[in-house]
């Protein structure tokens, strides 16, 4: 037989979907329902139905990878920048990532700890944007649903300025240019997507660049320097396996040179700017790659 739990007494009735979503990344709980392998009560079970304190759910597929366990790491993992009745702007480091997904726990992530942290006040903080778990720098979360709705179409419309520190394979001409190539949308379908570049320095075998997004799709950036044969140091997914391995024994970075560096809008009739520093391992590479470059004279 494959792992029991008992819900205890302090479970509030819920769905049985939520009721392990709580404890297993989701990508597992979604198998088990898959391969019809969940029994509440000794019976077979679906995922809508209600567990209840004292309810006796099996599992018939074996969690392989369970994650560390552990106390909900604390708010300190990641800065708040700016914070009022409405938004929060958040500094998030590179390796946590935004929300839950196949290998992490809603817990473990920026929208879980903010939740566990904001519940006491009665505020259900929501996801405005994402930036990818090993991208740092900076998120904006709204606090009221009002406030969601209301920066999600500044998003959605090009209100918002969103800039990024970015380091990429080889030399980038122009120095100063727009990557303009549709990438796969909702439903894999090719949507539009602008990238505005500019170089800032150029260091042994990589490029410095100062990027800002006119569309926000999913892993834009990387897709789009990918595509035009420049893609992004240490970008595990698009990159260059080959050369990243050698900049990282070269370097010591270990995750993708992107960061969130500025956001600029109009909210409540005020031009509001927020800026995040870079961040160590970051700092670090760009200083070994500047010995390197003063070394070769």
């Amino acid at each position: 037989m494959g792992h029991e739990i008992i819900a205890p007494q302090s479970e509030e009735p819920k769905s049985l979907e939520n009721f392990l979503k709580k404890r297993f990344p989701i990508g597992y709980v979604r198998k088990l329902f898959r391969k019809k392998a969940v029994r509440l009560n000794g019976r077979r079970a679906g995922a809508k139905e209600t567990v209840q304190t004292g309810d006796r759910i099996q599992l018939f597929i074996t969690f392989e990878k369970r994650l560390p366990s552990g106390n909900v790491p604390p708010p300190a993992r990641f800065g708040i920048l700016f914070e009022d009745n409405d938004l929060l702007v958040i500094n998030k480091p590179a390796g946590l990532a935004v929300h839950e997904g196949k290998e992490v726990l809603k817990r473990h992530s920026v929208l879980g700890i903010l939740e566990s942290t904001y519940r006491p006040k009665e505020i259900v903080p929501r996801l405005v944007h994402r930036i990818d778990k090993e991208t740092s720098g900076l998120l904006i979360v709204a606090k009221n649903e009002a406030t969601l709705a209301e920066l999600e179409e500044k998003f959605e419309r090009g209100g918002v300025e969103k800039k990024y520190l970015v380091l990429v394979v080889g030399r980038v001409f122009p120095k100063k240019g727009k990557i303009d190539l549709p990438l796969p949308g909702r439903a894999g379908k090719l949507v539009s997507a602008s990238t505005l570049y500019k170089v800032e320095k150029e260091l042994p075998g990589v490029t410095l660049v100062r990027v800002k997004t006119e569309t926000g799709r999913m892993h834009q950036i990387r897709l789009h320097f990918a595509e035009i044969g420049r893609p992004v140091v240490m970008d595990d997914e698009h990159g260059d396996f080959s050369f990243n391995k050698q900049f990282r024994k070269a370097h010591g970075l270990k995750r993708q040179f992107l960061h969130a560096s500025s956001m600029a809008l109009e909210f409540r009739g005020k031009k509001r700017t927020w800026t995040a520093p870079l961040p160590e391992d970051l700092t670090v590479a760009l200083d070994s790659l500047e010995a390197l470059a003063r070394s070769n004279g």
